[in-house]
């Protein structure tokens, strides 16, 4: 054989369903040998559990479950060699293991070493590390495994190297973050030249929780030269064609473009939606569209994610809520032919506010009413939700939330926030960027100053800073730990800053009631950054 095919399987496993994701495999593996004529399929990290697994690993019967998957698996006659990713309990301990099944008999395993413990990584809490590489005969080819963070350091690959590898394949379950994968080929480039051998990098593909995996699988040769790059967000088979003699050279060229950044991050954001409304059993999402750019931009992706049938609009206008808000909403919802609803809150709203008002008796008009209103549109949405088992998608960005310039119970109520981790001035970047791929925001919603619209003639920058200068201070303070002293010494109002901070640090308690959303940061709200909700920090140098 002097070619041989190597499958990149593209997949988009579930978390927990070893079944279903066992049966992937089988059905790929098939697909691959008919289609693709294929010597040997690679899959991602932890395929058959999916990542990350998180405490299902702790669950007794997962070590039972995965027995039966590989059991399973080879008792398949493939002709094709099979390479992927599982847990493995040995002698007590738990590792992230990399598996070669070669005609129906395991005939490599490799127990990953470099165990990420940072922004969205806890393997720590659950795996044991490996001491040692794996090289085997894969078709006359001395090849070594490695698993995902393996490639971020050094050390593996001199390790394969020294034990004579000439190949390294490296499982995948890396998500995604701007501008991602041009860091991944840098990477990929300069550790095959470090080890003088070309890396087929395998990466997986979908949604979990507030993770996204980006796929856009990779291979480099020796020199450190990308070949092949798999389009980001698709799943699909990719083969890849080594020649063996002299020396191996890869024998395929298929760049699939990145993307501009815009591109990329929305449609992250398009299968982080898709993925976890599918993926919960969800038939249909439902939203409130308040003829704002959040709102507008939220029905948008949920309208590419799931097609119009799937989406359901409600405008719920009040005393302050502009005619042009009203028409705004309405013509987006006829452009994008979504299910649409107006349901007025001033009926409950002024129920609400005859039983409050024994108790309310003496106090002057506060937030306390501009809150009133949020918490009547989220009961609507969430019954709403009960009544036709709808998931409600929340509206909310980063910017607001990271300042607490949102209402508990109210517009935070809901199941999923697409735009979690996106600031406010990236909304409009992403707005302008949808419409030029064909107008779905009426052209005035981008236009004109935000506005929560829950008092006269009110404007967000009432209450916060200019959203170009607030983002940038968010940025610097919660993406970069940056300390106050630091960021007023880049040239920020200090003032400006200490509120911004404090808004920040007392608005933890919020955050954590806040639903799931996507994740497109180094660091965003949830897994990445845990701080304490009852705590005497004060922010200085």
């Amino acid at each position: 054989m002097s070619k041989l095919n190597i499958v990149m399987a593209q997949v988009n496993p579930i978390v927990g369903d070893v079944d279903g994701n066992t049966q992937l495999v089988i059905d790929s593996v098939l697909r691959a040998e008919q289609s693709e004529n294929a010597h040997v399929v690679v899959f991602p990290e932890l395929t058959l559990c999916g990542y990350p697994p998180e405490d299902l690993l702790l669950r007794p019967s997962m070590q039972h479950r995965i027995k039966a998957a590989m059991d399973r698996l080879q008792s398949c006659a493939f002709t094709a060699t099979v390479i992927l990713g599982y847990p493995l309990w040995d002698q007590g301990k738990l590792f992230n293991m990399a598996g070669v099944l070669h005609q129906q008999q395991w005939l490599a395993e490799y127990a990953k070493q470099e165990l990420p413990n940072y922004q969205v990584f806890d393997e720590k809490r659950y795996f044991h590390k490996g001491d040692r590489s794996c090289v085997f005969d894969l078709h006359g080819i001395p090849t070594a495994l490695s698993i995902c963070e393996d490639i971020w350091h050094p050390g593996p690959m001199a390790q394969a190297r020294a034990d004579g590898a000439q190949l390294m394949i490296n499982l995948n379950a890396s998500p995604f973050h701007q501008r991602k994968q041009q860091q991944r080929i840098d990477l990929l480039s300069q550790r095959a030249r470090q080890g003088n051998m070309p890396i087929i990098y395998v990466n997986q593909v979908g949604g979990q929780d507030e993770l996204v995996f980006d796929g856009g699988s990779l291979v480099v040769d020796a020199k450190g030269e990308c070949c092949v790059s798999a389009p980001l967000y698709q799943e699909s088979l990719f083969t890849v064609g080594i020649q063996r003699a002299p020396t191996l050279q890869i024998d395929s060229q298929a760049l699939s473009p990145i993307g501009s950044d815009l591109q990329v991050l929305y449609d992250a954001l398009v299968l982080g939606v898709r993925d976890y409304v599918n993926k919960n059993g969800f038939q249909k999402v439902i939203l409130g569209l308040s003829g704002g750019i959040d709102s507008a931009l939220t029905l948008a992706i949920a309208v590419d994610a799931l097609g119009a049938e799937r989406v359901s609009a409600v405008m719920m206008p009040f005393t302050y809520t502009s005619e042009l808000s009203r028409n705004d909403a309405q013509q987006q919802a006829q452009q994008l032919a979504v299910d649409y609803k107006v349901i007025g809150i001033e009926p409950m709203y002024n129920a609400f506010m005859g039983g409050l008002a024994e108790a309310f008796e003496g106090g002057s008009v506060d937030l306390t009413e501009q809150n009133l209103q949020a918490r009547c549109r989220g009961v609507i949405l969430m019954a709403l939700s009960n009544k036709t088992g709808a998931l409600v998608l929340t509206t909310g960005n980063k910017s607001e939330i990271a300042v607490g310039y949102s209402t508990l119970y109210g517009d935070m109520a809901g199941g999923f926030d697409a735009l979690k981790d996106v600031p406010k001035t990236t909304v409009f970047q992403l707005a302008r960027y949808r419409n030029g791929q064909g107008e779905v925001i009426p052209p005035s919603v981008i236009e004109r100053p935000p506005s929560a619209e829950l008092a006269p003639d009110q404007k967000d920058e009432d209450n916060l800073p200019p959203y170009d200068v607030l983002d940038q201070i968010l940025e610097r303070y919660i993406e970069r730990d940056e300390s106050a002293d630091r960021i007023i010494a880049a040239g920020f109002e200090a003032d400006t800053v200490h509120r911004v901070i404090r808004l920040v640090d007392i608005n933890e308690y919020k955050r954590r009631q806040a639903p799931v959303g996507v994740r497109i940061s180094q660091r965003g709200f949830g897994r990445d950054r845990r701080y304490p909700i009852t705590n005497g920090w004060r922010p200085g140098v």
